[in-house]
């Protein structure tokens, strides 16, 4: 089944196609990071209209990279939520017009389960059952993976996730947007244990997370700190060493909890170097394997949406063409068509 993926959640633009039989075909993707830098973060009608002026041509040039003509298509999947809502009818709008166009089915995708079956994309796959490590934007969750469709939340952000407060925290260091990969390459010169901040809630004895203390705690810090200057890479490094210490410890809880032997990260924190190694560490110390996505699929795509799209459309998901977006759409209410 060859399937056109459309992602347009927030401040990228990303088309993809995706072959069940041969994979991953082509892919071509638009940041908005700079147009969206002066103002600090994303403004939603800014985003919604450079999508608008995005897609259609990232479509035809993805189409002529790989050789395919739209009547190759089987399918087509958009992402229908959680996101910005004028982003999302975007990327509904033209996936549905052009799928009733051509007579396609066409099926509305859920961005937190593409980002969580993105590892699926690359070599080795891992197998089901797994404890995945959603860290994605405004959600940082643990769940239990059963099948694909088959999602227990196991734990979940009582406040800040963990990219936002990497943004954050970013902000309060004068680092600029995207705050949270300056962070973290500002951290990689900072002196580990030079700045002691809490683990907020790793020993609570559930999965929770929280945060936005964190957070509070680097802006009392930078407020009383005089020679801020010389000591942000060490901010940085001790932030970093407090957030990561919690996904690590939530994590090794949630496969003890489940007795599962993988670990899967999806999402933009996923990328981090500092949880990839440590992570995997920890992980292999319990004899557990960790997945992560190729770096290029840790932030949002048209690939991820593809793939979930072929994956569910082969299953007989499909919508009928009167789409709608879904801004807020929780991951456990989702499940597989028998």
């Amino acid at each position: 089944m060859l399937v056109l993926g459309v992602e347009t959640s927030c401040d990228e633009t990303g088309v993809a196609l995706y072959d069940s039989a041969r994979g991953l075909l082509g892919h071509v993707l638009h940041s908005q990071m700079a147009m969206h830098q002066a103002y600090g973060g994303v403004v939603p009608e800014l985003a919604a209209r450079d999508h608008i002026r995005r897609v259609v041509p990232l479509v035809e040039s993805l189409l002529v990279e790989t050789g395919t003509v739209l009547a190759d298509l089987d399918g087509i999947a958009y992402t229908q939520g959680p996101g910005l809502a004028g982003a999302l009818l975007v990327g509904a709008s033209v996936a549905t017009a052009l799928g009733f166009a051509l007579g396609k089915p066409t099926l509305g995708v859920h961005h937190l389960e593409a980002h969580l079956l993105s590892p699926l994309l690359g070599e080795p796959k891992p197998a089901f059952p797994f404890v995945a490590l959603l860290v994605s934007g405004g959600h940082t969750q643990l769940y239990a993976v059963a099948e694909v469709g088959d999602y227990t939340l196991l734990g979940d952000t009582l406040d800040d996730a963990a990219g936002e407060a990497f943004d954050k925290t970013a902000t309060l260091l004068g680092l600029g947007y995207p705050g949270g990969p300056a962070l973290a390459k500002l951290a990689e010169t900072g002196r580990s244990g030079a700045v002691t901040l809490p683990r907020p809630m790793k020993d609570s004895g559930d999965l929770n997370m929280s945060f936005s203390g964190l957070k509070t705690a680097v802006l009392t810090l930078v407020r009383g700190q005089d020679a801020l200057a010389a000591q942000k890479a060490d901010i940085a490094r001790g932030f970093e060493d407090a957030i990561v210490d919690v996904l690590v410890a939530k994590t090794l809880a949630a496969l003890d909890r489940t007795t599962f032997s993988r670990v899967v990260v999806g999402g933009g924190v996923g990328a981090n170097r500092a949880l990839r190694e440590r992570l995997s560490a920890a992980a292999s110390r319990r004899g557990a394997e960790v997945f992560y996505p190729d770096l290029q699929f840790c932030t949002d795509n048209g690939a991820m949406i593809a793939l979930v799209g072929a994956l569910r459309l082969r299953r007989g998901a499909v919508d009928d063409y009167a789409f709608t977006v879904r801004p807020r759409w929780e991951l456990a209410d989702l499940s597989m068509p028998p």
